[in-house]
């Protein structure tokens, strides 16, 4: 039953944003998943499914919806906030953070912002300056964790390095 929990979970997770307009779930790598804003209830379903870690890459004024941090910390899971703010926030040094903050989990981690835009692209970026991907795959990993429109950026990022 274990090896199915990573495919229960999104198989649930994606059924309730089917149904109820909520966020699509995705999972990039064997214990990260990635989404846009979840719900209360989504938050609930990954907790029960074996997620110990929310990173939310929101900015602190965006709307959530509800307290999603109280709600983390009633769940049990470590809530851990590092903002970005869009175009800009598409950094080397915002990526390091994220990747330190990956490395301290060694259960399941939820990474968010509001689309999953901000997380896929900080994941390309990890992807290709820390762990040595080829542009196209780091790329690739973007857009499959949920990159859309912030790929130019990842791309202008990776393309021009910072010293």
């Amino acid at each position: 039953m274990t090896a199915y929990r990573p495919f229960l979970l999104l198989l649930l997770l994606a059924s309730s944003a089917t149904l109820a307009g909520e966020t699509t779930l995705r999972q990039p790598r064997p214990d990260l998943f990635t989404a846009g804003q979840p719900s209360a209830q989504q938050l609930r379903d990954a907790a029960a499914n074996g997620v110990t870690t929310v990173i939310d890459l929101r900015q602190p004024d965006e709307d959530r919806g509800y307290d999603e941090a109280a709600l983390a910390e009633q769940l049990g899971l470590r809530y851990v906030r590092l903002p970005i703010a869009g175009a800009s926030g598409i950094t080397d040094d915002n990526a390091r953070a994220l990747q330190r903050l990956l490395k301290q989990d060694d259960g399941r981690t939820l990474l968010h912002c509001a689309s999953g835009n901000r997380a896929g692209a900080l994941l390309s970026l990890i992807n290709a300056r820390l762990e040595g991907a080829p542009l196209d795959a780091a790329l690739q990993l973007g857009r499959d964790a949920g990159m859309t429109s912030l790929e130019p950026a990842a791309r202008a990022a990776l393309e021009n390095p910072t010293p």
